[in-house]
């Protein structure tokens, strides 16, 4: 029993490196890079680019329906940062669901009764440019288009600092 055990735990601290490791390489952004050029389309069909977020304060997130740690995030990305800062003409949030069809979204979206705006990127061309594999994550912008903070998976810690940045940011 206690040789399964401790080979158990070595089990455990090897996947543990081999995450980080794994995680430090999913990055394709750093803190100082330009925001990635790029077309989405809303669930409604309209469009935006990254053309048009230029001067304002970003926040994108990357999530999938099928995520448990994305549904630990959403729900307090509803309350914490969306119903602040929705009628602030300095800020923009995109949503973004990494590989699904609207048909499976839209459904998700309204059984939560979220308000947030939620943009499709059905073949993961968006998600490409700032990363290579992990969901959740969270790109926060500044006017200039540059990467000030980013965050993966739902973790409490990260996203209150977040929420300071982007409380420091919109003063």
């Amino acid at each position: 029993m206690k040789k399964l055990l401790l080979l158990l735990a070595v089990s455990l601290v090897i996947q543990m490196a081999y995450c980080q490791a794994d995680k430090d390489t999913a990055n394709l952004l750093k803190i100082g890079s330009d925001m990635p050029e790029f077309t989405l389309m809303t669930l409604d069909g309209k469009s935006v680019s990254s053309d048009d977020l230029y001067g304002k304060i970003v926040l994108i997130n990357f999530f999938a329906t099928w995520c448990p740690p994305c549904n630990q995030e959403l729900p307090v990305m509803e309350s914490d940062i969306w119903a602040k800062y929705k009628d602030n003409k300095d800020f923009m949030l995109l949503i973004i669901d990494r590989e699904e069809k609207v048909a499976v979204v839209k459904p998700y979206i309204e059984k939560k009764k979220w308000t947030m705006p939620f943009y499709l990127d059905e073949k993961k061309e968006t998600y490409n440019l700032f990363a290579n594999r992990f969901i959740p994550r969270n790109y926060l912008f500044d006017k200039e288009g540059r990467l000030v903070l980013q965050s993966m998976g739902f973790k409490k810690e990260e996203f209150e600092a977040l929420k300071k940045q982007l409380a420091d940011m919109l003063k």
